[in-house]
């Protein structure tokens, strides 16, 4: 009968594995505690949860939720950054900290249950946030219109000119 502890962590790796739109897998060897607080602390700040539990356990929870194509990347050090909102924001943290200190490294992670190798993360940590591209789309959207409002006002000022100077041409 397994331990009350463990079923715990098993449910919870599980549950964080289906609420999650991306997941790290990071193999966290060689990071020294100022290392690991700092990436704890940044990932914490953006709502991002980085979980370090034994493998076994993981690979229960993985297999449980259906993401039995991450099984093979579970051992050794391991701990799963989980994003639940933008999946680049959990992506640049780690990959500002592997490009400052080479640490964590990367083995994989799953974006919208797609699985990647780890190098493909830079791809993904290189994309604008989601407000900035936002904010693009809407700057798309409005140039033209704002385009068009200026040469309808020009027209406008034009006609108004031309009135105003036949009146007084007139007058």
């Amino acid at each position: 009968m397994p331990k009350p502890e463990k079923i715990t962590v098993v449910d919870k790796v599980k549950k964080y594995l289906e609420e999650s739109n991306a997941f790290f897998i990071t193999d966290y060897t060689g990071l020294n505690v100022e290392d690991i607080t700092l990436l704890r602390k940044n990932l914490r700040e953006h709502s991002v949860k980085y979980l370090v539990a034994k493998n076994t356990l993981m690979r229960i929870a993985a297999k449980d939720a259906g993401f039995e194509n991450i099984i093979e990347f579970l051992s050794g050090q391991t701990a799963i950054a989980f994003g639940v909102d933008d999946p680049a924001v959990p992506a640049k943290i780690l990959y500002d900290s592997f490009k400052d200190i080479e640490k964590p490294v990367i083995k994989a992670f799953v974006l919208d249950k797609d699985l990647y190798q780890g190098s493909d993360i830079v791809r993904l940590a290189e994309l604008p946030s989601r407000e900035v591209l936002l904010a693009r789309l809407i700057g798309a959207i409005e140039s033209p219109i704002q385009s068009t409002l200026g040469s309808i006002d020009g027209l406008m000022q034009e006609l108004v000119a031309t009135v105003d100077a036949l009146a007084k041409a007139k007058g």
